[in-house]
């Protein structure tokens, strides 16, 4: 199997303020496109040759190719969770369930930018759901997924340096307070009720 990086679905300056256009033709434009061409130089001496990169995901052991398909599916979904013009709020089902799990739509987004604000070193913040519907909020180390804890993973942001040391520096914060304005909860809501 040979996996292609998808073209994103906005320009992309389409994002600015919150990301730059130099930030996206770096980090979606050379760091991802560098995370599928490792993947697809070690798949074929794998054992998960022919597996989506969901199972690989799941089931590889921590190593280079779990990183590398970890990465790549982790940008892909990080990227094209954002519109420039979409929905900045989540309504019916998900609007009720971070109610009920977070007490309000604004008390979760201050857990998660605390999350990222927090989280030492590289990694990812994610928002889950179980097999019940449940949210958890949770921190991922390097190329963690929630996939490889039984979660389905339905928005994550990036706080590896590269996704937003050319626009924010060392303010991450600042860049977990923009985050919001790009989020498409419509688009959020689509992979809750998936």
């Amino acid at each position: 199997m040979n996996f292609t990086q998808p073209r994103l679905p906005y320009t992309p300056d389409a994002l600015a303020p919150a990301i730059s256009q130099m930030t996206v033709d770096y980090h979606w434009g050379r760091h991802e496109k560098a995370y599928i061409e490792t993947l697809n130089r070690l798949l074929p001496d794998s054992p998960y040759a022919d597996d989506s990169i969901e199972d690989i995901i799941r089931k590889a052991e921590p190593g280079p190719l779990l990183n590398n398909a970890a990465q790549a599916w982790n940008h892909i979904f990080y990227f094209f969770q954002f519109s420039p013009a979409g929905r900045r709020e989540p309504h019916g089902a998900l609007h009720r369930q971070i109610v009920d799990d977070f007490g309000s739509f604004e008390d979760f987004k201050k857990e998660a930018e605390k999350a990222g604000a927090t989280l030492f070193g590289s990694g990812w913040v994610w928002l889950s759901a179980d097999t019940e519907g449940h949210l958890f909020l949770t921190q991922g180390q390097n190329a963690d997924n929630p996939m490889r804890h039984g979660l389905k993973p339905i928005l994550t942001i990036d706080v590896w340096e590269h996704a937003y040391y050319l626009d924010y520096q060392n303010m991450r914060a600042d860049y977990l307070r923009s985050f919001w304005g790009i989020v498409d909860w419509e688009i959020i809501e689509q992979r809750y009720e998936a």
